[in-house]
């Protein structure tokens, strides 16, 4: 299935992207892309995203395997009715999800390198596989909110029709 080459996909740019990081850069040595704007940086994380639950190694492991499984099935469930969004977006999630597991699982912590700042404020800085999660989920969102749309005009089209 297409979705689960997606998936694939995003796990082998998410390695690639964090070996380099992590082999040709030393933790915290920064390099500048557009200005103090955007930044390529070496940064561990021990936690989850924005740094919350740090030092919950096994906790990550064992959701992610729970994660993971339940998407794979649903993706299996799903595949012949859902619509190619929700299909894409759950390939970004489960690509990311094992991408950033692989991490955890192996080593403890995860590589993140992509910074952005807006002035003062510095956002949390992430990775190849937090991004196909986050992009991931808002199709994931946006194909819920359209089918329930769809199904609610479909519903108010059977009611007239009566």
């Amino acid at each position: 299935m297409i979705y689960f080459l997606i998936g694939l996909i995003v796990i082998i740019l998410d390695q690639v992207t964090k070996w380099m990081i992590a082999t040709k850069l030393m933790i915290g040595e920064e390099i500048s892309v557009i200005g103090n704007f955007f930044l390529i940086t070496s940064h561990r994380n021990r936690g989850a995203a924005f740094g919350i639950l740090q030092e919950q190694r096994w906790f990550f492991v064992v959701i992610t395997i729970v994660v993971v499984s339940a998407i794979i099935w649903y993706m299996l469930h799903i595949r012949k009715s859902a619509s190619w969004v929700i299909l894409t977006g759950l390939g970004l999630i489960l690509g990311g999800a094992i991408g950033n597991f692989w991490d955890r699982a192996l080593h403890g912590e995860v590589v993140d390198f992509l910074m952005f700042n807006f002035g003062s404020y510095t956002f949390p800085i992430f990775n190849v596989a937090d991004s196909a999660i986050c992009v991931g989920v808002v199709l994931v969102l946006l194909d819920s909110l359209f089918m329930t749309k769809k199904e609610s005009e479909h519903h108010v089209q059977s009611e007239e029709q009566q």
